[in-house]
């Protein structure tokens, strides 16, 4: 399942803002390097359109070009790599933040 926030991600419930982010980072540094690449291809292949918009728009446009870079670069990629990751939370969780 795709997760647009950290707060429904049910291994990371009743974590704060900060742990979650912290489990999550600790995830994204342990996926295998072919991983990686993948998603940061995605990553720039989600950026690069977006830029080459901005660099060609005019006036006002610029603005609309910027909004959507900033709605969509996160809507794309957030639930990318909570998936990507999401095998590793409980566990991780468990090491960060015994309870």
């Amino acid at each position: 399942m795709l997760y647009l926030n950290s707060r429904n991600i049910p291994e990371l419930v009743g974590l704060s803002f900060a742990q979650r982010m912290a489990v999550i980072r600790k995830a994204a540094d342990n996926l295998p390097v072919p991983t990686k690449i993948t998603l940061n291809i995605i990553k720039l292949l989600v950026l690069i359109p977006l830029f080459l918009l901005i660099a060609r728009a005019d006036g006002w446009a610029i603005a609309g070009y910027i909004v959507l870079l900033i709605v969509a670069y996160p809507a794309i990629t957030r639930p990318l790599t909570f998936a990507l990751c999401q095998k590793d939370f409980a566990r991780l969780r468990k090491q960060l933040y015994p309870s």
